[in-house]
């Protein structure tokens, strides 16, 4: 099996770079880590995680805590995690992912939180290891999520580019910072452009979303819009649709967010706002374990944009 010795020779360095490489990155330069890094890949060199936690005083464990209370798996949590563990590994890190606020399983090097609601910072603020959460907050914690805010007016802006007439923003019924951004993002565009807002707020379920369309379908003229604050949302806009006979995206179009996996179960596809779930689990790994090195530090927060993914639900534009 290759040594340390090896990956020092291959890569034309010390063992001491070679050590400070996969113990303190965050002391050796950029070219030093890609060419440390090639070597222990071209030797298939696999560092001692242990030794390396010892060397550190550190347990090389990250929790993953998700504390949105649900009965059922919300798909992008799937994909965060496979970018959230990809990164990890990358650093020599383990995952331990806790769905319940239990923090006796174990100990870690730090935390990164999804779900939480404003209920949970009470207890987020008991907890004492560098932190990240996955979604903007306003206690102060670094956070990584999209850019909110934007995302719903790049929709707005491409609905008035289509010519629909009534653009109508479905919400998610939460008084929580990204939902209130994308409100946010719909009223601000909305104004720009001088039309007419119709906020409808709804718990973020699709059944819900399919009986506002059936209890109101009278209401809605021919040309309108339907921007929905998630993809689970506009697939009961667009079901319901069709159930009524509306024409899409001829009559009635849809614009849903996070383009994880129900965009492309619905019929026709939506047209999503698509969230880089996956950058940004590698992105709240990098800030956790930059927290961790700067002796918990803040840090600044990983904004992403988001990608406007076209499907069956908008008409083509002639522009």
């Amino acid at each position: 099996m290759p040594t340390l010795s090896d990956v020092a020779k291959k890569a034309n360095v010390s063992k001491m770079t070679v050590s400070r490489v996969i113990n303190h990155p965050e002391r050796v330069t950029e070219e030093l880590k890609i060419m440390v890094h090639a070597a222990m890949k071209e030797l298939n060199y696999k560092p001692n995680v242990m030794a390396k936690a010892l060397a550190n005083n550190r347990t090389q464990i990250i929790k993953l805590l998700i504390l949105e209370e649900m009965d059922y798996v919300e798909p992008y949590y799937m994909q965060l995690l496979v970018g959230i563990a990809n990164e990890l590994e990358k650093h020599s890190y383990g995952l331990q992912l806790v769905t319940k606020r239990n923090t006796q399983i174990g100990d870690s090097d730090g935390y990164i939180v999804c779900g939480m609601r404003e209920t949970d910072y009470k207890w987020l603020n008991t907890l004492d290891k560098p932190m990240v959460l996955f979604g903007e907050n306003t206690h102060g914690y670094d956070f990584v999520d999209s850019d909110n805010q934007k995302s719903i007016e790049k929709a707005v802006e491409y609905g008035v580019l289509l010519n629909y007439e009534t653009i109508v923003f479905i919400s998610m019924d939460v008084n929580e910072p990204f939902a209130l951004s994308r409100e946010k993002g719909y009223r601000n565009a909305m104004e720009i452009y001088g039309l007419k807002q119709q906020v409808v707020k709804l718990e973020n379920r699709s059944r819900f979303s399919a009986t506002f369309i059936r209890e109101n379908w009278q209401k809605f003229n021919s040309n309108t819009l339907f921007i929905c604050a998630t993809d689970r949302l506009a697939l009961g806009i667009s079901r319901e649709l069709q159930e009524q006979g509306g024409n899409i995206p001829e009559e009635y179009g849809i614009i849903g967010h996070d383009g994880v996996f129900l965009d492309q179960i619905a019929y026709p596809f939506l047209t999503t706002l698509k969230q880089s779930l996956d950058e940004m689990g590698a992105a709240a790994v990098q800030l956790v374990l930059n927290k961790i090195n700067a002796g918990g530090l803040p840090q600044e927060n990983a904004i992403f944009e988001t990608e406007l993914k076209l499907g069956g639900t908008t008409r083509e534009t002639s522009v």
